[in-house]
């Protein structure tokens, strides 16, 4: 843009229309620049771009076509090429893109390790586990993310989806706390531990906000530590066995399907656990809360 050039110009006394001639642009071009010198083009670009940031913050991992469409549900409209440019222009890039490219490890934790791979608990809701699955149907793929009370092997939260966006995490922490009692952090501890690795979709703003506001603390291992995740990793291995490589899924509605039913009937009420007593984690809940109900006076 070359129109405050000749607002510099004239202010060294050299005359507006001298420079528009030599410049090779009208003067009318220019005056009307001066009147509204921000564009409707530039205010819309630059709303484009704040939105497009803010998806991003929330998702690190989206890149600008999946950025168009997160954008359409928030109601700014633009064509994948546009959205592509802004992104261009404001050096938002996928996460998974810069990784593979430069060889950079997962991000940085964002929570202290308040496990320290001791995953171990001694009473319900003191320690929460939590991670994603993913599975392909003739539709698409299908992502789960669960969380899983350490202490009994219980699912107490989950949810399933068509895209690994933050929001996922965040819907299954809020199942987990609507389903369960929340142990605030105090002097005697942190409370309700969620523990992830460093994955994007729990290092997104959305989670942590959700962290925050129900009062559950987040942990993260560290980076290349296998163990770290062996709990959940064990519970994706039983659904993957069990479910979800069993047969091929024509519909993500029907996988979906098939995740809940063997989640809510088989894991849970079925499949009975050697370090529960031979119990299942219903069973062993069941049995704890009869234990420690207070006698009738």
């Amino acid at each position: 843009m070359t129109y405050p050039l000749v607002l510099d110009l004239a202010a060294d006394g050299v005359p507006v229309t001298v420079t528009c001639r030599v410049l090779g642009f009208s003067r009318a071009g220019f005056y009307k620049w001066v009147a509204n010198p921000v564009s409707d083009a530039d205010w819309r670009q630059a709303h484009l771009i704040n939105a497009a940031l803010d998806a991003h913050r929330d998702d690190p991992e989206f890149g600008y076509r999946l950025l168009t469409d997160e954008l359409a549900e928030v109601g700014v409209i633009a064509c994948r090429n546009t959205v592509h440019a802004a992104c261009r222009q404001a050096g938002i890039v996928s996460v998974i893109h810069r990784r593979r490219r430069s060889g950079k490890k997962p991000g940085p934790a964002v929570h202290d390790d308040h496990v320290q791979r001791r995953f171990t608990a001694t009473g319900p809701d003191r320690l929460w586990l939590t991670d994603i699955t993913e599975h392909r149907t003739g539709e698409g793929k299908v992502y789960c993310c669960a969380v899983k009370d350490v202490w009994s092997g219980r699912i107490v939260g989950y949810s399933i989806d068509s895209r690994m966006k933050a929001s996922l995490a965040v819907a299954a922490l809020r199942n987990a706390v609507a389903r369960r009692e929340v142990i605030p952090a105090g002097p005697d501890g942190p409370g309700t531990i969620c523990h992830s690795d460093r994955g994007s979709q729990f290092r997104a703003g959305s989670y942590l906000r959700t962290l925050r506001h129900t009062g559950v603390t987040g942990s993260m291992g560290r980076v290349g530590a296998a163990g770290d995740n062996a709990a959940m990793e064990s519970f994706f291995a039983l659904l993957q066995k069990n479910v979800l490589n069993r047969r091929r899924w024509d519909t993500r509605e029907e996988l979906r399907l098939a995740i809940v039913t063997w989640i809510e009937r088989t894991y849970h009420r079925r499949r009975r656990q050697d370090r529960l007593g031979r119990m299942t984690p219903i069973e062993f809940e069941t049995v704890y809360a009869a234990n420690t109900q207070a006698p009738a006076a």
